[in-house]
């Protein structure tokens, strides 16, 4: 399954879109920051989609490589948030990919 993720801060909104399902779920929490927002929509994708593999795409570089441990984490907020995302990893076949911002799916409906 693939799933495309975004978030704004300046919104405070965050999404998450599977195109195969025809499924988008939209969320907002205002006080975040566009790092933060993007780190909930993958947290909501994986927390909502039980599935045991699972493609992620975002066009958040610094969040992909965060996750996939290419860059430290030096932000305690943003430290938290990755390590929820691997919790949710466990046991799990999930792959997450750095796509540009003009082939996200889920930035278009975001807007």
């Amino acid at each position: 399954m693939i799933i495309f993720t975004d978030g704004s801060g300046k919104t405070g909104k965050y999404i998450y879109l599977i195109p195969e399902k025809r499924v988008f779920r939209l969320f907002q929490k205002h006080g975040l920051t566009n790092n933060e927002a993007e780190y909930m929509a993958v947290i909501e994708a994986l927390k909502e989609n039980k599935e045991n593999k699972i493609q992620i795409k975002s066009d958040s570089q610094l969040i992909v490589n965060q996750i996939n441990k290419n860059y430290k984490i030096k932000e305690k907020r943003l430290k938290k948030l990755a390590e929820k995302v691997w919790k949710l990893c466990e046991n799990r076949n999930v792959e997450f990919t750095w796509i540009p911002r003009e082939k996200n799916k889920a930035g278009h409906i975001l807007g």
